[in-house]
């Protein structure tokens, strides 16, 4: 008998690598998606183009527990992935009210919803490695404590306790994954990674000669997005509900990224980027370096996929797109 997933966030990055393992496995696809996705699939459902025929979409709003309850009430899935999110970091500085509430009562209407209507299902939590924000050490653990630097951090920690909470307090099969940054040809061009690989093919291309960045220096754990959803997936499979850092263990700069990438085509990142003081963050995140030991012992999780092999992959599929 075919299991039934949720998934909300589906339009995303990780909901269209994540779908499309579920269908893989046998599953039955289901996915929460705004109203207006449905009204312009052209331009708000293209991650998911091949995959559409074979997944159900249900419009509804993270802000709206009224809807997330009769959702959750008609499909009775199996698992839940609580993908869904305003997840770029730089614009929760522009709007951090927006993105508290809705990052924030998303998560807790999700999981009342899951209380009341679905007990038994597993549920997910998206984490972020930007929770741990100004890093008491390196590497970062389950056992780091957290120090967000943005709006979308501390509504991250607190998504995170509350799937703790409900996990503790109520007996639900909840997990958090801790997922360090993870990219893709798939991910948001306002994501600095695809916004490096997209100028990349332009300035390729002569279509663009110049590239606007921020800190340069700052650090990341760079995965690929494919990778690090096979462990969501895992952590719904074990016995117990539990948290788990997701990371490759090994951090580049943004600079080192524009090398990888300009190199790729042969150019040289210095004669192309500028340095913006405008595009530095108000708080900065320096160095974010994730220790996964626990996810390799209990999940059997490593990522596949290097750092180089990531970048070359971005660069290649925006050449492709160049017009």
């Amino acid at each position: 008998m075919s299991k039934t997933a949720l998934i909300t966030g589906i339009t995303g990055q990780d909901g269209s690598y994540l779908s499309e393992l579920l269908l893989e496995k046998g599953y039955k696809v289901h996915g929460l998606v705004r109203r207006a996705s449905i009204e312009d699939p052209i331009h708000r459902l293209h991650r998911l183009k091949k995959i559409l025929p074979d997944i159900e979409l249900h419009p509804g709003s993270l802000e709206s527990y009224p809807s997330l309850y009769d959702i959750v009430r008609k499909i009775a899935p199996d698992e839940i992935y609580h993908l869904g999110a305003q997840s770029f970091v730089s614009y929760s500085f522009e709007d951090e009210f927006s993105t508290i509430n809705t990052n924030l009562n998303g998560t807790h209407y999700m999981l009342s919803a899951v209380r009341q209507c679905a007990p038994d299902a597993r549920f997910y939590f998206a984490g972020s490695s930007e929770m741990f924000g100004k890093v008491k050490e390196v590497p970062q653990t389950e056992e780091t404590p957290f120090h967000p630097r943005s709006a979308y951090g501390i509504s991250k920690v607190a998504g995170f306790h509350l799937t703790r909470n409900y996990r503790e307090a109520y007996g639900l099969h909840t997990s958090s994954g801790i997922l360090f940054n993870h990219e893709s040809p798939r991910r948001g061009f306002e994501f600095v990674t695809r916004k490096i690989t997209s100028h990349v093919a332009a300035i390729k291309k002569g279509k663009a000669n110049q590239l606007h960045l921020g800190n340069l220096d700052a650090k990341r754990d760079w995965g690929h997005a494919s990778d690090y959803i096979k462990a969501m997936w895992l952590m719904l499979q074990q016995e117990e509900g539990d948290d788990y850092v997701i990371a490759t263990g090994v951090t580049h700069t943004v600079r080192e990224f524009c090398e990888s990438a300009f190199a790729h085509v042969g150019l040289d990142y210095r004669d192309f980027v500028l340095t913006d003081p405008k595009l530095f963050r108000p708080a900065e995140v320096a160095a974010l370096q994730g220790d996964a030991s626990k996810a390799k012992k209990i999940l059997g999780w490593t990522h596949k996929k290097s750092f180089e092999d990531l970048v070359v992959e971005m660069v290649e599929e925006d050449l492709k797109s160049v017009k």
